[in-house]
């Protein structure tokens, strides 16, 4: 299958979609960059699963590459985490003509894109991502970040990677949990931009139905999220789309404490309160809220934030690097694949809570 090419900031780089292509790694890099030694990051889970067949595939394209393993979940994407890195790629002499590659989820990529972006002002960076939420969103656009303890994402930087594998194969290896959220940014796409891809993940009906036409989705996703991106690297103005459910849902997750609230599973409350108060205000087509509650629940994901979750919620969303001049542009829905862009005061968000 050809690849997809993705052009930002100058940058054009391509996308390999592909069952059974993680053995194909060593090549890619081989023949992208050549000479550069590789960096690898992943994290402990994944490695256990994929790291023998990454390995043989560098060693197999004669790349010389040291690994290094953290501990799954989000608070590996701290800035302790992160100098981690920085002193292992001091000592092993790293150069700005090698690379770092990220081989696992959101947490991997953000992680290991930082350590790319900033140890020696920027290195080369490749993605293989391995769980969906990667394969369909994180993996392209450049976004990479760590948190701190007052906010998700509030330390980051746009770099491009020179190349995106990502092999739909993979995810066979994923819980039910994991799955799911990812499949919270697949809906979030075709609720802001495909109709068709809407409807189609209805008719599928959940994680079984989906499995056979998971490549093609996948692609589409990109493919939604590349036109954006093309448009707009830095997130000045169309790309704001793509936050749809985010400003609340990066919010909740904040509110708790990133533990025990997945990152789909905040967006996709995000995503369906915020449509249930646009179509309850007129702002929305009537009967949409009901259809992407459904969706996220035949995928695994909740529709409504916990109780409660207002107290507080201001404050917390105050903090969010998307405030600009006491105002936060919301993503809402005209109707289902139709979105556009809503700019509120922060003194008038509690209406939207």
């Amino acid at each position: 299958m050809m690849p997809l090419y993705v052009h930002a900031g100058g940058h054009r780089y391509p996308v390999h979609i592909s069952g059974s292509s993680l053995g194909s790694l060593g090549k890619l890099l081989a023949s992208a960059l050549p000479g550069s030694r590789a960096f690898i990051v992943s994290d402990k889970t994944v490695w256990g699963l994929y790291g023998e067949a990454v390995r043989k595939s560098l060693e197999g394209a004669g790349i010389r590459f040291i690994e290094e393993a953290v501990p799954p979940g989000e608070p590996s994407k701290s800035a302790e985490v992160l100098f981690r890195l920085y002193s292992v790629m001091a000592r092993e002499g790293f150069s700005r003509s090698d690379a770092v590659v990220a081989v696992g989820g959101g947490v991997v990529g953000d992680l290991a894109g930082m350590a790319s972006a900033t140890f020696l002002r920027g290195m080369r960076f490749v993605q293989v991502p391995t769980t969906l939420l990667a394969q369909v969103d994180s993996s392209i656009g450049g976004k990479v970040a760590v948190d701190i303890p007052e906010g998700k994402n509030l330390v980051g930087a746009f770099h491009q990677p020179d190349f995106v594998l990502i092999d739909p194969d993979v995810l066979e290896s994923l819980p039910d949990s994991e799955f799911s959220c990812g499949m919270a940014e697949v809906i979030k796409h075709a609720a802001i931009a495909d109709a068709g891809l809407f409807t189609l993940l209805e008719k599928c009906g959940g994680r079984a139905g989906l499995r056979k036409r998971l490549p093609a989705v996948i692609r589409k996703n990109l493919a939604i999220k590349r036109a954006v991106v093309n448009r707009d690297e830095r997130d000045n103005g169309p790309r704001m789309m793509l936050n749809f459910g985010h400003t609340l849902g990066h919010a909740l997750e904040k509110q708790a404490g990133f533990t025990g609230l997945t990152h789909g599973e905040a967006v996709a409350m995000g995503m369906c309160h915020i449509t249930h108060v646009s179509e309850a205000l007129g702002m929305t087509a009537a009967g949409t809220a009901e259809r992407l509650a459904k969706l996220c629940a035949a995928y695994g994901l909740p529709a409504e934030p916990p109780e409660g979750f207002r107290e507080g919620m201001l404050e917390t969303m105050a903090r969010d690097k998307k405030v600009r001049g006491g105002s936060v542009t919301l993503v809402l829905l005209k109707e289902i694949g139709k979105c556009f862009l809503h700019t509120v005061r922060l003194d008038e968000m509690g209406r939207f809570l």
